[in-house]
């Protein structure tokens, strides 16, 4: 997906979802390849409560790399990362199983 100089800037704050429809966060930075002239990666600032907070933690944000970005236009449109990512009580069940 190609992105302009003009929605570059507008990105910033726009809200995240997955496209199973998760709310994980708001677009608070960009990384660019300036080789390239790409963005690179996408910065979302993980909001309390959401799915993503489980998911990650006491983390603020996650890096996700723009080639899961789906779509761009009133919100951020993003490859259910959900799904490949272990849940909280994965994890703990995997710690309790460790001697």
């Amino acid at each position: 997906m190609a992105v302009t100089a003009k929605n570059v800037r507008e990105i910033f704050g726009k809200d995240v979802f997955t496209e199973k429809g998760i709310y994980c966060g708001r677009v608070s930075d960009l990384e660019f390849d300036l080789s390239r002239f790409r963005v690179k990666s996408i910065v979302i600032d993980i909001v309390r409560g959401s799915a993503l907070e489980r998911i990650v933690g006491g983390k603020k944000g996650i890096i996700v790399p723009y080639s899961m970005v789906v779509a761009v236009g009133d919100i951020v449109l993003i490859r259910d990362i959900m799904s490949s990512l272990p849940s909280p009580t994965e994890e703990e069940s995997t710690e309790e199983e460790k001697p």
